[in-house]
């Protein structure tokens, strides 16, 4: 029996998830199976491997990533971990797309809550 969960994350750039988590620090492999109960074992293309045995996966499910792992052993809080994940993932998103349209940063600030103040301009 399966105790793999999984959440949806509106994730679409595999390269930029792959960046975000090595930035927050996690060693990622790609594409190879994710750990969880009694060896059960499922497929990702992002794997973060946990000295538990109970890992955490991203894989593609249609247009976007879902997030798998066996909760319940892995040992997370996976509402803070998926919270990190799509803030530093919708940064370096937002810092592609900035240099990709020709755009400079202006201004950075990290706000006492936690968010980031980001000020951008383009001379014309």
């Amino acid at each position: 029996m399966s105790h793999f969960t999984t959440i949806n994350v509106q994730i679409k750039n595999g390269d930029i998830l792959h960046q975000t988590l090595q930035e927050l620090g996690y060693s990622v492999e790609s594409n190879t199976f994710v750990r969880g109960y009694q060896g059960n074992q499922t497929q990702a293309e992002y794997v973060l491997r946990q000295k538990n045995g109970y890992d955490l996966g991203f894989r593609r499910q249609g247009e976007t990533y879902e997030l798998v792992a066996d909760f319940w052993g892995a040992k997370i809080d996976r509402n803070a971990f998926v919270n990190q994940v799509n803030q530093k993932y919708a940064y370096n998103t937002l810092m592609a797309s900035v240099e990709e349209q020709g755009f400079n940063i202006e201004e950075e600030e990290n706000l006492s809550d936690g968010t980031i103040r980001v000020v951008v301009g383009k001379w014309v």
